[in-house]
């Protein structure tokens, strides 16, 4: 491994041990390639998120982005960001990504281009429509989706389909995007950031922000499930997504942040907590998930489980009541055809992937408690 490969390494343990996990677990070369996508979407991501850039400046350096990577000695040394390092060291991670084969290069320069426009088209305004919830959350978590697609595919572990899917890739991103917005409502509004559409919660209240007072919490739970309902309707096409992968480690990388996200969803649903503080799962819980998310069955009994005790909990005034209980048999119903088409064969989880599992047991927890900074960009990229 070459001195500036190990400086990248070593910036994608800094800026994200828990990916840092997952990545080094993935077989081949498509190890190095993930690493340096992540790398170069961080870096993105650290320019959308510097809030000390001026937007005359930051907008078209977003709009630029990709084109740094063929540029040998293009670095920014103003961030005041926390990972500013990778874009202070950026010709480490540039060239890097100029060694990897060419249909690697290409994946992450046409998807850093579509996310750097993205997230320059969202800088000035407010998620308004549920469309454009949509729209924000393909910016910055469906296009990873997308791109970890193509190079699963571009490596030969996958077949081509999972990369010329776009639809079901883009559903893996949003579903953990949505699930990471729904669960961060209080930290964002908090700190002045408002990713809840408009047109779910003015339904329910006159400002955002309204929906964490006590007596607004009949209002809140119905925009809270309102939303909760909207995610769950990604996960049909998450098991389609999961259903199609052959390899070990990219089914591990993939399957391991969905099930997390549906048990997060699960403890979210109509929960008041989610306006009064952190919405988590449990420890123990997660290791258990982490563990056993290693083959399709598994995966398709964790999230049957977690539909279930959703279902449980839908109230019969929740103003949501009727898509909810509508979105939750169709997950019940694919899940079921999923496993009764299922070949024989399975996933197993040899030593390597355990030890891989248990290292990002340990280490890993940004997905859970990640700050909604980190969440709204490539903390996404996780799930994908």
């Amino acid at each position: 491994m070459s001195e500036s490969l190990r400086t990248c390494y070593l910036y994608l343990n800094q800026t994200s041990r828990s990916f840092a996990a997952v990545i080094q677990a993935l077989d081949g070369e498509l190890r190095h390639a993930v690493c340096i996508f992540y790398l170069v979407l961080r870096a993105l991501d650290t320019v959308e998120d510097d809030m000390s850039i001026p937007l005359d400046k930051k907008v078209p350096m977003l709009n630029d982005f990709h084109t740094y990577l063929y540029q040998d000695e293009w670095c920014f040394t103003e961030s005041q960001e926390k990972d500013r390092q990778v874009l202070e060291d950026f010709p480490t991670i540039s060239l890097e990504f100029r060694n990897l084969a060419q249909e690697y290069r290409d994946v992450i320069s046409d998807i850093c281009h579509r996310m750097g426009v993205g997230m320059a088209e969202f800088l000035e305004k407010k998620v308004g429509s549920m469309k454009e919830w949509d729209l924000y959350c393909h910016f910055v978590a469906g296009l990873v989706g997308i791109g970890l697609s193509q190079l699963f595919s571009a490596s030969k572990l996958e077949d081509p389909e999972v990369g010329r899917d776009t639809e079901l890739a883009n559903s893996m991103g949003l579903f953990l995007q949505k699930t990471n917005i729904i669960r961060d409502y209080l930290e964002d509004t908090q700190e002045g950031r408002a990713f809840w559409p408009q047109e779910a919660w003015s339904q329910f209240a006159g400002r955002l922000e309204d929906l964490a007072q006590p007596e607004k919490l009949e209002s809140a739970l119905s925009c809270l499930n309102l939303l909760v309902t909207d995610a769950l309707r990604h996960v049909p096409d998450v098991i389609a997504y999961l259903s199609r992968l052959r390899n070990q480690s990219v089914f591990n990388f993939c399957a391991i942040p969905q099930v997390m996200a549906i048990a997060t969803l699960s403890t979210c649903y109509n929960n008041p907590m989610v306006f009064q503080g952190v919405v988590k799962i449990r420890k123990g819980q997660a290791v258990t998930l982490m563990m056993e998310a290693t083959n399709m069955r598994a995966v398709q009994t964790i999230i049957g489980q977690y539909s279930q005790e959703i279902l449980q909990k839908v109230s019969l005034t929740d103003p949501s009541r009727d898509k909810t209980l509508h979105i939750l048999a169709l997950i019940q119903e694919k899940s079921a055809l999923s496993q009764s088409s299922l070949p024989s064969r399975t996933h197993h989880l040899s030593p390597m992937y355990l030890s891989a599992a248990m290292l990002l047991a340990a280490l890993s927890w940004q997905y859970l408690s990640t700050t909604a900074a980190q969440a709204q960009g490539t903390g996404d990229m996780q799930g994908q």
